[in-house]
């Protein structure tokens, strides 16, 4: 016993010691770095700086962040996450040229960047990020116009080269191969998942320029409230004169608006309605619920469908998803039903469109009477077998669902 009374933690190993400091926050494992001079090394290891988050220390400048980058992140980063000055009193430039390059070669493996509450209108342009950024996540942040353009370096070529037809097989050839090693050159944007959540200065002219980045295939707006229905043709994947145009390698695409009350007429999402060649998922949220359902039907290549946060009842559902055949999953995420209503039968205008919705939302698939009034109260079941008529071959999710209750 007398043995154990007298241990610290100088008698364990540095891989539990190590272990142990992973359960810090960034603040605290630097100051746990002035304890002596084994801690003081042990705090430098690159497996506590793997995944860095400093949006919890509110004190952070552009003079810690020097700091830390000099002494403590390396070549073990992969994930930095970044709370700006757009919102402090405080103000002033937070990530600078020089920082952002000397963090691309101290850190090539970084993959993920988060910023909240960020200035970026002092960059010129975000080529500036390391090249290695695969995913990049802003929310409340500031843009400058042109952020998202891609300039690529302009080869100096030969007069044999400029000299060789145009129409040849292996001058396409090569073309494409200069094409794709621009991607992968420093200068060209590598970033395959690009999250925009309440930005307000997004615009459609930025996401004009994002039809220069040729590895993006999940782009997620979320409170974008400049984006309009115009700006989504303009950009979305369709045959061209030089084959497929737009946003060709886009594979996922999220549309929200869920923040504000003033925007109950934003219909950004019935740009949608152009086609969006090899668009494979597509989620849709708050207001633009409705206006998407509309034009999900003019997307052939659609394999997946989320809709959350959103009202819905069971007759609009049945409308929408009639003539989604390819579905293979059909996802709700805190969505609110409501409840069936069987309204009384109206002379003249009876709308034979109208009675055939009826009949598949109140169960094509022959239930009996007792189950339709017990789906009264609770839509949910009915609505698995209406889907389940309309996609046979579809797994439907529900994650945090509710039934409204009707009062009347």
């Amino acid at each position: 016993m007398d043995e154990f009374r007298g241990c610290n933690l100088d008698y364990f190993p540095e891989n539990i010691l190590i272990d142990v400091l992973s359960y810090l926050n960034v603040r605290e494992v630097v100051r746990a770095g002035r304890v002596c001079k084994r801690w003081k090394r042990l705090v430098k290891d690159q497996r506590l700086w793997r995944n860095v988050d400093l949006t919890s220390w509110k004190g952070v400048t552009s003079r810690i962040l020097w700091v830390l980058l000099r002494q403590y992140l390396g070549c073990g980063l992969r994930c930095l996450r970044l709370r700006g000055l757009l919102l402090s009193a405080r103000g002033g430039t937070f990530l600078s040229e020089s920082w952002l390059k000397a963090l691309s070669t101290k850190c090539p493996r970084l993959s993920k960047l988060y910023l909240l509450h960020a200035d970026l209108r002092s960059l010129s342009s975000c080529q500036i990020l390391p090249p290695s950024l695969q995913v990049l996540e802003l929310r409340g942040c500031e843009l400058p116009r042109g952020f998202f353009n891609q300039t690529l370096p302009t080869s100096s070529a030969s007069p044999q080269e400029r000299a060789e037809p145009t129409s040849s097989v292996g001058a396409q050839l090569k073309r494409r191969n200069q094409k794709g090693k621009g991607a992968g050159s420093p200068s060209g944007i590598g970033i395959e998942r690009l999250v925009l959540n309440n930005v307000p200065s997004f615009t459609d002219q930025h996401l004009q320029g994002l039809t220069s980045w040729e590895r993006l295939c999940r782009l997620e707006l979320r409170d974008t409230f400049r984006v309009t229905a115009n700006g989504l043709r303009s950009c979305a994947a369709k045959d061209g004169v030089c084959g497929v145009e737009g946003l060709s390698r886009l594979k996922f695409l999220e549309i929200g608006i869920t923040g504000r009350q003033g925007y109950q007429l934003h219909m950004a999402s019935l740009g949608l309605g152009a086609g969006w060649l090899g668009l494979e998922e597509l989620s849709l949220g708050g207001k633009e619920v409705g206006p998407g359902l509309l034009c999900a039907s003019r997307l052939r290549d659609l394999k997946r469908l989320r809709l959350w946060d959103c009202t819905l009842s069971e007759l609009q559902i049945a409308r929408s998803c009639r003539m989604l055949r390819g579905l293979r999953q059909l996802e709700f995420v805190d969505v609110r039903f409501q409840p069936r209503q069987n309204p009384p039968a109206e002379e003249g205008e009876g709308g034979e469109e109208e009675e055939q919705d009826r009949e598949e939302a109140a169960g094509a698939d022959g239930s009996s009477d007792e189950n339709k009034t017990a789906d009264m109260n609770d839509p949910i079941p009915g609505l698995r077998r209406t889907l389940a008529v309309l996609l046979p071959s579809c797994t439907l999710v529900f994650t945090n669902c509710s039934v409204q209750n009707n009062e009347d």
